[in-house]
């Protein structure tokens, strides 16, 4: 998908802020809302946002996801045909591609609809907030403290569908105090996938125990990562596992909002046991 390229440095940007910010991390929104002005960028929050439809159109209800994709293209793209907004930032890979690359897929057997046409319209200034921050704004460095081992795991829409790998990474080097480790097999999926997690749970599961044993391994104090629902899944099984290591939203490393509990030494990190790949494996 082809990205504006702007002459001039956006002034103002329009945030969709995704349904479980919105719902269950609201922390993160309002990080995403600071950040965003402390670095210049005026950012308006439409109240009638709703859900994007890529629950709708991952499960294969593509009608029902064609009547929230207008239902946001009516409400955000007006801003910006009427220059109200220069671009719209989400703090979601996820949702940034829906939005981006899927609705034209929704509405690409009506080539000369207006809505396709819209939906072009928005997916060229439609932004990933750690895109944004590094490709159009051009900054690598805001400003942000942590003392502690951070390690990033590489969302699956992010980097799959986005492309979206080193914009992340750059800014967490650029953190004073952070000492930026590798985490094995960061590429790799948690698990989460949404509907996914659903209905094939066992597998979910599995996935996520692969991560939560690299990210033990890594020895870090946090992972940070750009999408909540794989912050969801990878906490639950920290936090069920007893890890010391949590998931963070990068918006809130990038705010100076998170800070670790210093380390207690007589407790060593401990490496959750691997799960048998194959039943042959299993043990009486």
């Amino acid at each position: 998908m082809h990205k504006k390229q702007f002459t001039n440095r956006p002034g103002r940007v329009a945030l969709f802020v995704t349904c479980m910010v919105d719902m269950i991390y609201p922390a993160v929104g309002m990080a995403t809302v600071e950040l965003l002005e402390r670095l210049g960028v005026e950012t308006i929050f439409p109240t009638e946002q709703t859900c994007c439809g890529q629950p709708a159109f991952n499960a294969g209800y593509r009608d029902e996801a064609r009547t929230l994709a207008e239902r946001f293209i009516n409400i955000f793209e007006p801003l910006v045909r009427n220059n109200q907004v220069d671009a719209i930032v989400v703090p979601s890979g996820s949702c940034a591609t829906m939005t981006s690359h899927f609705y034209t897929v929704l509405f690409e057997d009506q080539p000369a609809s207006p809505l396709y046409k819209r939906a072009q319209t928005l997916a060229a200034v439609t932004f990933e907030l750690t895109e944004f921050l590094v490709d159009v704004l051009g900054v690598s460095d805001v400003g942000s403290r942590f003392q502690g081992k951070v390690t990033y795991h590489a969302c699956c829409h992010l980097l799959r569908e986005l492309k979206i790998d080193q914009q992340p990474r750059q800014l967490l080097a650029n953190i004073p105090g952070a000492e930026v480790v590798e985490l094995n097999e960061a590429a790799d999926c948690c698990g989460f996938g949404g509907l996914f997690a659903i209905k094939n749970a066992g597998i979910s599961t599995a996935m996520g125990q692969r991560k939560t044993r690299n990210l033990a391994a890594s020895d870090a104090d946090i992972v940070a990562l750009c999408d909540v629902s794989c912050m969801t899944h990878i906490n639950g099984l920290l936090n069920r596992q007893a890890q010391r290591c949590r998931a963070v939203h990068i918006a809130e490393v990038l705010n100076s909002q998170v800070d670790v509990a210093e380390r207690e030494p007589s407790v060593p990190v401990t490496t959750p046991e691997r799960a048998p790949r194959r039943w042959q494996d299993v043990k009486e």
